[in-house]
């Protein structure tokens, strides 16, 4: 079990100490708790080491880096040429390791430490050479510091010096990484392998410059920029009695010349040699130092440290949170691998000491902590300002500082990777919805459009968005509109583009009221119940139709189920031009083979089938209808394409190649999968469908113009009527931009340019003018495809430790990629020659990828998993440590519930009602309160803003009713403590010993005394929680308050107490007041005075 420390007793610590004598070292652990009185079990760690905790939780510390740590170990080794140091291990966050035979470095793994060699490194560190802040320009003066500042009773003799100084300055063998080519050359050069050139002769001195092997070390690309060195030396020399130990801290980074791998300036050394046969044990606890020096916390103690003690309690911090494996149980000699997430130093000092912890599911405490995280609703761009347009105004305000580097920013190769991969999937987007409307539309918004509308809509919208990595595109809910609104106008005899116009100039005059109102504001409501079921349903709608586009191949190029090769010979096909009665182009049904030979052979020989169906001929014969292998390959292009791009995009975290390879390959995934799907077609040279790209700028439908005129086809009354199912599509708009954009802007992207939740409602309302206006589709942001956008910009740090996953650094917000993917959509007309040997099947791949990439994306997808799962197989997520498996299952299935609702609704006639259904969720997650508790929710969910606002507000009054109750019964217990245990004569001359001189209200003077100082109150209430309980408890709080008592009493003589008067005896009043005090602390009551 991890224990944690806590700062709380340590703040109280600090401020007795100011006033007391000077620290003296101590040397047995538990001495602090029988200066107590009391037991070791009600603290967790030794007052030294919650010193340090209470130091590492300062508020500023986190404000600093820390230099990350290169951590050499060499070892004194016996060789036949003499005494010889050798690299053995190194660190940087993990262990790395010599394999025996010096040829290859280890895998990074965690290093496991014997229990024993960290107690032996502690008695080396209080018993050994300390030497912080040491000037010194070269290794030379180091040692030579080191040597001559040993303390007199460990002082050692002049030759011992000498010895020592010289084997300390001898030139360690390193193990390098050495590069292919570096490992091809020496092969080159040193056929035999036991010839190879090692880097120096044993017994060379160490050199004051790099080395040529150092310069051209290729681990040096793992290590940081501004990262130092620590060297460690151990080893066994026959010369000396006892161990020699010392610590170094150098003021600042040194240039130690070839003593590390890897030319860095170095900041720490830590020196262990002694006599023989413990060559094992000086191993372990060089280890133990070079682990004890990866631990960030354990690495600012010991920069900041002033004297030895500061590092022993550092060390007492590592010590209280290490984990100790029992023998027997486990593998000493296996490697335990890095995980992939590590708990980060701030979170480790924050977190709160075991005996505070619940561990039951009705952690109220955990519940309100996480509902504060990682949600929306306290964001800034989510504040009402009660000002009309405020929201708006804000937002430009936020958006505009930065509206240069969203240009500069996108100067990098991963934006061309994005772009490409975006294009595509923008235009293959536009194709589908585009042909759908076409369909439903009767052309009146066809391809063409699709194509214009998306170039445009999208341009404007990357230019003068708040969040420019947004796509806009036709969405399978306004699809659905589009379609009832042709219906509704065909059976009623309006004029679809009018009646739509209409339509658009209400929802745009709704949005920008919308966005006057700071309605935006409501998005705070949106959880993730809200969405993950709106995410969901898009990427269902991008699965379903990339597998209905395949199917229907199926029906375009048939496949001959009826095909036998025995009957090869009869099959066949021919034109016939005399009789077109006899048959029909299209027919089916096999026809008999006798009709093959009606036609004169000089007209069966010259026509192929475009020729014939031109001329008026009808094709005959068994064999007419039969398309081979395209409806097969078809599907093979397809799939092969969603699996190359699932399998590339994954290359990032293989094993093979370079990391600067891997990266390369991972930013590229989509396009390479589509250039090799593209290959293969055209090595095969099937005429599988391809990609048609409109290549006239005219409207797809001959009857209509590019100008939609308000008046003129449709009554005056149909202005007015629109305004009804404007109020719909408003909805819609708003749900479906919205939910997306807080999709987008989730606070696990990192995003450092602020969102725009106003001022992106206000570009898709005025552009509903404009798409209305000239017969253009209405866009809106689309889920599935934003998500791409932002996952193929993804920033990851460029150096890693060995063994470490790279750190996600964000996203790389700018405003080109996507005004570079429109506008490409807009000259795609004049690309047709190009776009027409892509395979519609490799685009439909391409599709099913965006949508189960984007479905694996959220936990709704890993709680359906869970279903299928027993519980033995299923995964360690958090939200199953905190809440019953039962409960997570019925959250699962109303979700379902909910999304299955909505796929109803938008493939049925109640379709119109779909917006509304969008608003309902809403209102269902509220309803869940009832259904689960709040505990439940914020771990499945989040909280809605009046429920964490009423959860805040009750945890201030309840946490001030905490502190005046502290305040009392701790006045009293410290006020009769004092009371008998002040020194006689402090209250001037004549004072009987054993006399208080407070008034009667003295405790609770005292206690509102005392907590007017934060540290002492945390104290004080840390204390009173001890207390509660039985007299063992108030005992123990009455010993608690006795190692307070002397900074106490100090503040108390220095400032007063209201109402105290000096030299006074207390009346009678003041005697019960102190007995009742001593009776609930189960002490003696005074004698009277």
């Amino acid at each position: 079990m991890r224990a944690h420390m806590s700062g709380v007793a340590g703040t109280a610590l600090r401020a007795a100490d100011a006033s007391s004598l000077p620290r003296p070292e101590r040397s047995n652990p538990e001495a602090p708790y029988q200066a107590f009185g009391c037991s070791i079990f009600p603290s967790s760690m030794a007052p030294v080491a919650e010193r340090a905790g209470a130091a590492l939780q300062q508020e500023d510390w986190g404000d600093t880096t820390c230099p990350l740590l290169f951590i050499q170990l060499n070892q004194l080794l016996s060789t036949p040429a003499g005494l010889e140091w050798r690299e053995t291990a190194r660190w940087i966050k993990f262990e790395e390791k010599v394999e025996h035979g010096g040829e290859r470095w280890s895998a990074p793994h965690v290093p496991a430490l014997p229990l024993h060699s960290l107690f032996q490194l502690r008695t080396c560190l209080q018993k050994g050479t300390m030497l912080l802040d040491l000037d010194a320009p070269s290794f030379k003066e180091i040692i030579d510091k080191v040597l001559s500042g040993q303390p007199e009773e460990a002082e050692l003799q002049p030759e011992l010096r000498e010895r020592l100084a010289a084997l300390l300055l001898r030139q360690p063998r390193h193990q390098p990484t050495k590069s292919l080519l570096w490992l091809l050359a020496e092969l080159g050069l040193s056929p035999c392998r036991g010839k190879a050139k090692s880097w120096s002769e044993p017994g060379a001195q160490l050199s004051e410059t790099p080395l040529k092997e150092q310069l051209r070390n290729r681990f040096k690309k793992k290590v940081p920029p501004g990262a130092e060195a620590a060297h460690i030396a151990v080893g066994e020399v026959e010369f000396l009695e006892k161990p020699f130990t010392a610590f170094i801290r150098l003021r600042r980074g040194v240039a130690l010349g070839s003593l590390a791998e890897v030319a860095l300036p170095s900041r720490f050394l830590f020196i262990l040699l002694g006599p023989r046969a413990k060559v094992k044990a000086y191993h372990e606890v060089g280890r133990a130092m070079a682990t004890l020096l990866t631990d960030e916390l354990f690495q600012r103690v010991a920069r900041q440290a002033e004297h030895r003690d500061d590092l022993i309690a550092g060390m007492e911090v590592f010590l209280d949170e290490l984990t100790v494996l029992p023998p027997g149980k486990w593998d000493p000699s296996a490697r335990i691998p890095p995980t992939s997430c590590l708990p980060s130093p701030h979170r480790r000092t924050a977190m709160h000491p075991p005996d505070r912890q619940s561990h039951g599911n009705g952690d109220m405490a955990a519940a309100g902590d996480r509902a504060g995280l990682g949600h929306l609703r306290s964001r800034e761009e989510l504040e009402r300002t009660g000002r009309l347009f405020g929201g708006l105004l804000r937002d430009i305000r936020r958006k505009a500082p930065w509206y240069g580097s969203d240009f500069s920013d996108a100067l990098h190769p991963q934006c061309l990777s994005a772009v490409l991969y975006i294009y595509l999937a923008t235009v293959t987007n536009a194709i589908t919805f585009g042909g759908m409307l076409g369909d439903a539309t009767t052309n009146m918004q066809g391809v063409l459009e699709s194509f214009l509308g998306t170039a445009f809509a999208g341009s404007i919208f990357c230019l003068f968005s708040g969040q420019p990595l947004t796509i806009l595109s036709s969405t399978g809910p306004v699809l659905v509109f589009e379609r009832l609104l042709f219906s509704f106008s065909q059976d009623h005899s309006l004029d679809y583009l009018e009646f739509r116009l209409w339509i658009g100039l209400w929802v745009a005059f709704f949005g920008v009221v919308l966005v006057a109102t700071e309605a935006s504001h409501l998005v705070r409501y949106f959880t993730r119940f809200t969405e993950e079921g709106f995410c969901a349903l898009i990427s269902l709608i991008f699965i379903y139709d990339s597998l209905k586009k395949m199917l229907s191949l199926a029906n375009a190029f048939p496949i001959n189920w009826q095909y036998r090769l025995d009957d090869v010979t009869s099959y066949s096909c021919v034109c016939n031009l005399s009789s077109p009665s006899h048959s029909s182009a299209g027919n089916d049904t096999p026809l008999p083979s006798t009709l093959a030979p009606r036609q004169p052979p000089a007209t069966l020989a010259g026509l192929s089938r475009t020729q014939c169906l031109g001329r008026g001929g009808q094709l005959l014969g068994t064999s007419c209808q039969y398309v081979p292998d395209v409806t097969l390959v078809s599907f093979l292009l397809f799939g092969g394409t969603f699996l190359s791009c699932t399998a590339l995009k994954r290359f990032r975290s293989s094993r093979y190649f370079p990391v600067g390879v891997r990266k390369l390959v991972s930013d590229f995934a989509i396009i390479l999968a589509i250039l090799a799907s593209c290959a293969v077609d055209a090595a095969l040279g099937l005429e599988t469908p391809k990609l048609l790209v409109p290549s006239e700028l005219k409207p797809t439908n001959p009857a209509r113009g590019w100008i939609v005129f308000p008046f003129g086809a449709n009554p005056w009354w149909v202005c007015l009527v629109s305004a009804v199912p404007a109020i719909l599509v408003t909805i819609l708009i708003f749900m479906d931009q919205q939910i997306t954009a807080v999709i987008l802007n989730r606070r696990e992207y990192k995003l450092q340019k602020g969102a725009g939740f106003h001022l992106d409602l206000l570009c898709v309302s005025l552009l509903m003018v404009v798409t209305s206006a000239t017969g253009l589709p209405w866009y809106v942001s689309a889920t599935v495809i934003s998500l791409a956008h932002m996952e193929s910009l993804r920033k990851e740090s460029a150096t890693s430790a060995p063994g470490e996953h790279p750190e996600f650094l964000g996203i790389r917000e700018q405003r080109l990629t996507g005004l570079a993917v429109f506008v490409l959509t807009g000259v795609s007309v004049f690309m047709a020659p190009v776009l027409k040997h892509i395979p519609m099947p490799v685009l439909y791949g391409v599709f099913l990828h965006m949508g189960v990439a984007a479905l694996n994306s959220i936990q709704l997808t890993d709680r359906v998993r869970l279903l299928l799962m027993p519980a033995k197989h299923q995964p360690d997520l958090a939200y199953l440590r905190h809440v019953p498996l039962r409960r997570v299952h019925l959250f699962t299935v109303i979700q379902l519930l909910c999304l299955a609702l909505l796929w109803v609704l938008k493939s049925t006639m109640a379709a119109i009602v779909f917006p509304v259904m969008l608003l309902a969720l809403v209102g269902i997650r509220k309803g869940l309160e009832r259904v689960f508790s709040l505990h439940d929710l914020s771990w499945l969910d989040s909280l809605l803003p009046e429920t964490a606002g009423k959860e805040a507000e009750g945890k201030q009054p309840r946490k001030r009713k905490e502190e005046e109750s502290n305040g009392e019964e701790v006045g009293d217990v410290l006020g009769a403590t004092l009371f008998h245990s002040r020194p006689q004569g402090c209250f001037g001359a004549g004072a009987e010993p054993g006399l208080s001189p407070l008034a009667p209200s003295a405790p609770a003077a005292l206690a509102r005394r005392m907590t007017d100082v934060p540290g002492d109150q945390s104290a004080l209430g840390k204390f009173r929680k001890r207390g509660r309980g039985n007299g063992a408890g108030r005992r123990a709080l009455t010993a608690s308050a006795c190692a307070l008592r002397a900074a106490c009493w100090e503040r108390v003589t220095r400032s007063g107490v209201a109402g105290a008067a000096p030299n006074s005896a207390p009346p009678s009043a003041e005697r019960a007041q102190w007995a009742q005090a001593e009776r609930r602390v189960g002490g003696a009551a005074p004698a009277a005075g």
